[in-house]
């Protein structure tokens, strides 16, 4: 199999990075330490000891008829404050990706709105993810006839930390990886050796951290949505963390395994062999996976004799990781299943 000349840009497929879907799971997952990297005054006065709750449903409904423009993400939060006031307040925070002319005015027209609808305090504030240093709409309003009516928001622009990734990533929170996945996805936009790297960084992090098992999850599954890399640079990532994790004795591999087929399931076995190996197998399979690897074979050497799929149905798991790698190079069935095999 040809790999590409490690200064190939990434592919046309992976130039139009996926940021939005990603936001939204790291924002709901993580809201707590959202505000804190971003807005450490607000954060500091709720109380985190009560439930936040978000209001997806209702902000929908509040603001079905006022579509401004396109963004990542829009979150209506209700938290409660240190104050002692057992009534709630409410957060809308924005990730907005992108300069738009109308970003503040849609800001001021889902303030007043979340306010008329609950008739209780509204913060709105805004993550500017975009490129461009010098946008950063802060407020919108009018004064008309001796009328003021205003909304001012804190801001948090990632420009701002363009040139601080090392210092990001020394901080003990989500959001502070997230914001440097953030600014490296656009570094290496169509630079993928570059992006390889600071993946494999961003991966390697994680498991120095010595987080629990589902945070590493979770924010890998950020990481890697954000930063799209061609196939077989995937696959070198995912031999990387299959290392990691024998080296450090871990077992998460199960997971991000399930998660990577999930991904490329559907698209892998549309393809021809080489591609689709690289794409629906990757290293590790588990128990689960039997059957894609029988697809896989069948594709490579069609239909299996019965003694194959006996082998498949009760193999151990380390048994399918190893036949998963020999199906990349073997030229026979009996290559791939060891040159011992009787049958």
């Amino acid at each position: 199999m040809t790999k590409p000349d490690d200064t190939e840009s990434v592919s046309d497929e992976f130039s139009n990075d996926d940021y939005d879907s990603p936001w939204k799971e790291a924002v709901e997952h993580y809201f707590p330490e959202l505000m804190a990297f971003y807005f450490p005054m607000a954060y500091a006065e709720i109380d985190w000891s009560k439930e936040h709750v978000f209001l997806d449903q209702e902000l929908r409904a509040i603001v079905q008829d006022a579509e401004l423009g396109k963004r990542y993400v829009d979150k209506l939060v209700r938290v409660l404050l240190l104050t002692g006031d057992e009534r709630w307040i409410y957060i809308h925070i924005e990730v907005q990706g992108s300069q738009q002319a109308e970003f503040a005015k849609r800001m001021f027209v889902y303030n007043y709105r979340i306010y008329d609808r609950f008739d209780r305090p509204v913060a709105s504030m805004a993550v500017l993810a975009d490129e461009n240093k010098h946008w950063k709409p802060t407020s919108f309003g009018f004064d008309v006839l001796g009328c003021q009516h205003s909304l001012t928001f804190p801001v948090a622009k990632l420009t701002d930390y363009s040139d601080r990734v090392d210092e990001l990533l020394s901080i003990d929170n989500a959001f502070a990886l997230i914001t440097a996945a953030h600014i490296l996805t656009q570094q290496t936009r169509k630079k993928s050796q570059a992006r390889y790297e600071a993946k494999l960084r961003l991966v390697r992090l994680l498991y120095e951290r010595q987080w629990d098992k589902q945070r590493i999850i979770d924010l890998f599954e950020v990481v890697d949505w954000l930063m799209k890399l061609p196939k077989w640079l995937e696959t070198k990532i995912f031999q990387e963390i299959e290392s990691i994790e024998r080296r450090e004795d871990m077992r998460y591999i199960n997971s991000v395994q399930r998660m990577y087929m999930e991904k490329f399931r559907a698209e892998g076995m549309e393809l021809g062999i080489e591609q689709g190996v690289e794409i629906g197998l990757v290293k590790g399979v588990v128990t689960g996976e039997v059957k894609l690897l029988k697809k896989l074979l069948e594709k490579r050497f069609g239909a299996l004799p019965s003694w194959a799929i006996t082998k498949l149905e009760s193999a151990a798991e380390e048994e399918l990781e190893t036949w998963g790698e020999a199906i990349l190079t073997a030229d026979t069935l009996n290559t791939v299943f060891g040159s011992d095999t009787t049958h």
